[in-house]
């Protein structure tokens, strides 16, 4: 969950800061065609603003996942846990034909790992100390197969793409929208630029459209997990990734969230809610794993 949150935290402000920057420059006047709308225009630059906002956080998903989880590194290993984890990521990514990734630890109480990169030779995986406290062997290794699929799979890189056409739909018609605010409801005929009132319809369409939107991301992000989940288990062995998630199963029940939060858990949400998590109910997983899918 975490790559995925610090992924799309990155890319809205990244979004938000490129819109505002273009607005002072002036850069929406070429949307206005003589009291027309410049469909042309507004397409390129819902392109630009959608793009770079996905492309930026997933350039920065390494620097910015260190920086805030605080994970450290392991340069050289200095204990029998530190050597464990180096070797048995090094095997997982010569079987899984990558590039050998960073390893890192980061202090957490919860049990959880995650792996981030732009490119599937220079990622990151990082597990938390909570993870190393409560899981076996058998059972980091399952979870660091599943991260280790995770960069094979090249699933930042899709994840960055699909956010970016994501992005573009929404900047697009959110921008259109603020334009049809200001010539019909505003009477503003567009030939000295469009008002306060504009942007702050464009921004509110941006919110509800983007809120909307993240289901598709979201979606994506639920599958990616079944196929991660497949990986660790050709990778550790299909008993180890069952056992492991049945670990974090019982760990998060013990762990009750806030409603607001259940659905950003690893464990999953319920009804509507379930359509913003971004991983499947572990049962679903595990079932998916017995089943040999």
């Amino acid at each position: 969950m975490k790559r995925i949150f610090l992924f799309i935290l990155t890319n809205l402000a990244v979004v938000f800061v490129i819109n505002i920057t273009l607005r002072l420059l002036g850069v929406d006047r070429v949307l206005d065609q003589s009291g027309g709308i410049n469909f042309n225009a507004l397409l390129i630059l819902s392109l630009v603003i959608g793009f770079s906002g996905s492309i930026v956080s997933l350039l920065m998903s390494k620097w910015s996942a260190k920086r805030m989880v605080g994970a450290q590194v392991i340069e050289n290993p200095t204990d029998p846990t530190e050597r464990w984890l180096v070797e048995t990521v090094r095997r997982q990514a010569d079987a899984a034909g990558i590039g050998m990734p960073e390893v890192a630890i980061y202090d957490a109480p919860d049990v959880n790992a995650f792996a981030t990169g732009w490119n599937r030779n220079a990622a990151l995986v990082a597990v938390s100390t909570g993870l190393l406290h409560n899981m076996s062997r058998d059972e980091a290794e399952a979870v660091l197969g599943h991260e280790i699929s995770h960069v094979a799979n090249g699933d930042m890189v899709t994840l960055a793409l699909i956010q970016g056409v994501v992005n573009t739909f929404v900047i697009f018609f959110a921008k259109l929208f603020g334009i049809l605010v200001d010539r019909v409801l505003l009477k503003n005929d567009g030939r000295s630029g469009r008002g306060m009132g504009a942007f702050v319809a464009e921004i509110a369409a941006q919110l509800v459209l983007g809120v909307l939107a993240s289901m598709i991301v979201m979606w994506f992000s639920r599958q990616r997990e079944f196929r991660a989940d497949a990986g660790g288990a050709s990778l550790a062995g299909r008993n180890k990734m069952i056992a492991a998630l049945e670990k974090l199963k019982i760990n998060h029940e013990q762990t009750v969230l806030p409603e607001m939060m259940a659905a950003f858990g690893i464990s999953g949400g319920k009804g509507m809610m379930r359509l913003f998590m971004t991983h499947p109910p572990l049962e679903e997983r595990i079932e998916a794993l017995r089943a040999g899918s």
